[in-house]
């Protein structure tokens, strides 16, 4: 015989537990519906300007939903272009760039034309830039951040966003030059000397306005010296000299190539101040909001063919 059978009130108990349980569910169900019809459309000026104040608020994740309202309930009013940038803008300054990335794409499939296209492209550059990692780390975001801050000096070089944008091109592009010689020196130290020269060519021939090519010239004469070749040491060292006469890269090269006074232990020591750093920016880390030519860095300057 069932349990609900000897004991009638324990299976009366059971009922009424199970009704209340139910009865719960529906309130709860109810009250959720009770939320959703609670929309009412807002006249739009009264959402943008209320997604402004929690800008200045500094509650970026509330202003990227409340301009995001704006474009839902008024897709087709010139407020909700400039919503789709702010909400965009919003993101970034709440370190959210993946959304901020979705956001920018948006804007500029939908306006190419708009006159806040410029600063989109910016932003979205920005929004890789400030992700760059040290160089002992994968530099996707490094690559990621000059192809879209070389956009911004290609297609508007007259912008005012267009400066900051070249500075950033070049610290980008030192940084990445960084990347070749942390790489180009682990293979020197593990005696892997075409590797690493190969490593420094790529310094010199692909990042000859950055900090570390001097270091790089160094570093081929030193592997030059290794290897027994003598000329193309002595060449190097000459470029090297012809370049960057005062340095100490210059000295030690002269002292190898020339006064063949050369320590590979002590040298393999030595490496760039920069190395011990992590990637540093001009002091400026956020972009403004969105208001109302130098040749691009990779000209040749090195006077190769006078040594060769």
């Amino acid at each position: 015989m069932s349990p609900a059978a000897l004991f009638p009130r324990f299976a009366c108990r059971r009922l009424r537990l199970a009704q209340a349980m139910g009865l719960g569910l529906l309130i709860l169900v109810a009250g959720c519906a009770d939320k959703k019809e609670e929309y009412v459309e807002k006249p739009v000026e009264e959402l943008y300007n209320g997604a402004m104040d929690l800008m200045d608020k500094n509650e970026y994740q509330r202003a990227a939903k409340q301009f995001e309202e704006v474009e839902r309930q008024h897709p087709y009013s010139a407020w909700a272009t400039k919503a789709q940038l702010m909400s965009s803008y919003a993101l970034y300054e709440r370190n959210k760039y993946d959304e901020a990335l979705i956001g920018l794409d948006r804007f500029i499939q939908l306006h190419p034309g708009n006159k806040d296209a410029a600063y989109a492209y910016y932003l979205k550059g920005l929004c890789y830039y400030e992700q760059i990692s040290d160089v002992g780390r994968d530099q996707k975001m490094t690559e990621q951040a000059l192809k879209s801050l070389q956009e911004v000096v290609d297609r508007f070089p007259a912008s005012p966003y267009a400066r900051d944008a070249r500075l950033k091109i070049d610290l980008s592009r030192d940084h990445m030059a960084g990347k070749e010689m942390s790489v180009g020196r682990y293979y020197l130290n593990t005696k892997q000397y075409l590797a690493a020269l190969n490593r420094f060519k790529i310094v010199t021939e692909q990042f000859q306005t950055t900090s570390h090519v001097p270091e790089a010239l160094h570093r081929m004469v030193e592997i030059y010296t290794i290897l027994g070749l003598d000329d193309e040491a002595r060449r190097t060292a000459a470029v090297l000299g012809h370049n960057f006469p005062g340095t100490d890269w210059y000295q030690d090269s002269y002292a190898i190539a020339v006064e063949g006074d050369h320590d590979p232990s002590k040298s393999l020591l030595q490496s760039s101040w920069t190395d011990s750093l992590a990637f540093w920016s001009d002091g400026k880390k956020k972009a403004p909001p969105p208001g109302d030519d130098p040749a691009k860095t990779s000209g040749g300057w090195f006077n190769w063919a006078k040594f060769w």
